[in-house]
């Protein structure tokens, strides 16, 4: 139905696309670090074995060794659910299952990069200070947002703003667009930070618009994660762009050594233009996301575009993410205020850190649950719940607050989806309403409350975005496209098919086993 076009502009021929083919497959380098890879799990578990037949006391050491781990657990701030999956690796492999338990909970493999995200934290804590009439106001409308906002402040610099201008957009056509038509505004700088960029149509046309704002002298910076380098990107993408004068690097690239360090992806998604205009949510730079090329089904997402004083947060929290592997670090010459908007209501721009000790976001969808007083409308591509958010959720229906959540009818990865239908009898027992998008594949990170609240970003109702990734979103209170987000919301949901009791029952047989087998290693999806 969606057919996959790319672009007959010349631009796309100055960055060579990736060639197919086993020839390229065998020598590159995704196939090498894999090898690699292999390599020092093979000299592992050979080590392994040769200790155990040569040496008598090494299941004694072992056992040792593993009680102290489950000692060492239990004394963790670790979410219940988490702790019982590494009970369970405990038992079942005792000795792999001990040294993977003390790797990630020790500093290995990403102590350099705690420290410095760190100190870029200490660092910028304060240099956007919170307007103090703002956050004045925002008491005044008894919501309990500034309750929130000093809970958020905490964890790094996400000041409260008003005078912003919030735009919704109900699919990534519609942002697609936008953003087109917001570079070419591009004065002083363009900061780019996705989770996810793809060759093809959308990144074509984007990359058109970059050239010539590089060639105008427009300040321009692309991030993306590491693990594009494996799937979308070559290595030397980075050089290329350098020859368009683009800046450009990779966040956590993979080299072939086994470490903690790669459980920390970038997930987030921020585009900032001059300091004045802003996009987050969870739509990447990649066909799909504008159903250019059908991978499942129809693929509904959804973005929001700042203008005005909130977009100062985003353009920090990219200059954070960049500066992470910069020697000399620049804010000020990037963080001017732009020109206010004279708008309704307060947009809070915040990211989450996986380094640190809270989980932000999280936190932040308990509380909208918490202080719901009517209704709460999710849309989450993932159900992969601990056992706070699900009792979050739980006790929000509970105590007559409607909830409903919508999730994909076409699955990118089987395995979430079964683990996502773990939850659902619970969920509906606890007067929770499900729906499942019969078109295709919903990636909207999407929180509605009460007509008052919403929050629009990157982050997923998964083990993966609320522990272990970096993500950002903007809260929105009494906003002017509130609204369109509830209206969004409904008009999504007179496509989906409702899950109930008997639909459970009649669910296929390979979803219940694989939910049911995978669920004891949820906390590790």
């Amino acid at each position: 139905m969606f057919k996959r076009k790319i672009p007959d502009d010349g631009i796309m021929r100055l960055i060579p696309k990736q060639k197919k083919g086993i020839f390229k497959l065998v020598f590159s380098r995704f196939f090498i670090i894999l090898l690699l890879f292999s390599l020092e799990i093979f000299i592992l578990a050979s080590m392994y074995i040769h200790f155990e037949e040569t040496t008598p006391y090494f299941n004694l050491l072992f056992g040792l060794v593993t009680a102290f781990s489950i000692i060492w657990l239990f004394n963790c701030e670790m979410d219940s659910t988490a702790k019982l999956t590494w009970m369970i690796i405990f038992f079942l492999f005792p000795v792999p299952g001990t040294i993977l338990f003390v790797l990630t909970q020790t500093d290995f493999g990403h102590y350099a990069i705690k420290k410095r995200v760190g100190q870029i934290i200490k660092e910028t804590k304060n240099i956007i200070p919170q307007d103090k009439t703002v956050m004045t106001d925002v008491q005044l409308t008894c919501s309990g947002t500034d309750d929130l906002c000093r809970y958020v402040s905490r964890t790094g610099c996400f000041p409260i703003y008003m005078n912003t201008e919030t735009s919704f957009f109900t699919c990534g056509e519609e942002k697609f667009a936008a953003v087109l038509e917001e570079l070419e505004k591009a004065e002083k700088f363009i900061f780019m930070e996705y989770f996810i960029i793809d060759e093809g149509y959308m990144w074509g046309k984007i990359l058109e618009k970059l050239k010539k704002k590089a060639a105008e002298g427009v300040e321009i910076r692309v991030m993306y994660d590491g693990m594009c380098e494996m799937s979308t990107l070559n290595h030397k993408y980075p050089r290329r762009m350098a020859e368009l004068g683009i800046k450009c690097k990779a966040f956590a690239p993979i080299t072939p050594f086994l470490s903690t360090y790669y459980n920390y992806r970038d997930h987030r998604k921020i585009l900032v233009i001059d300091g004045k205009t802003a996009f987050t949510g969870g739509i990447n730079f990649a066909d799909e996301y504008i159903n250019r090329r059908e991978r499942f089904g129809y693929w509904k997402d959804s973005a929001v575009m700042l203008k005005g004083d909130a977009v100062r947060s985003f353009t920090l929290m990219f200059l954070q993410m960049w500066n992470i592997s910069e020697k000399e670090p620049e804010w000020d010459k990037w963080l001017q205020p732009a020109a206010s908007e004279k708008c309704s209501g307060f947009v809070m721009p915040y990211g989450d850190c996986p380094l640190d000790d809270e989980r932000v976001g999280e936190n932040v969808y308990i509380d909208i649950l918490n202080r719901a007083t009517s209704y709460v409308h999710i849309m989450t591509p993932y159900l992969i719940l601990d056992g706070e958010l699900k009792n979050a959720i739980k006790y929000a229906a509970q105590r007559g607050i409607d909830v409903k959540i919508i999730l994909p009818g076409i699955p990118d990865k089987k395995s979430a989806f079964a683990l996502a239908k773990t939850h659902y009898s619970e969920l509906i027992k606890a007067g929770v309403r499900l729906y499942e998008y019969t078109p295709g594949f919903v990636h909207s990170k999407v929180f509605v409350c009460d007509d008052e609240k919403a929050v629009v970003g990157t982050i997923n109702l998964d083990y993966r975005s609320l522990y272990h990734h970096f993500e950002c979103a903007a809260y929105m209170y009494r906003t002017s496209c509130i609204p369109q987000i509830e209206a969004d919301f409904f008009k999504t949901l007179t496509e989906c098919r409702e899950v109930t009791f008997d639909t459970i029952k009649k669910e296929k047989l390979y979803y219940k086993i694989t939910g049911q087998i995978l669920k004891f290693v949820a906390p590790l999806f």
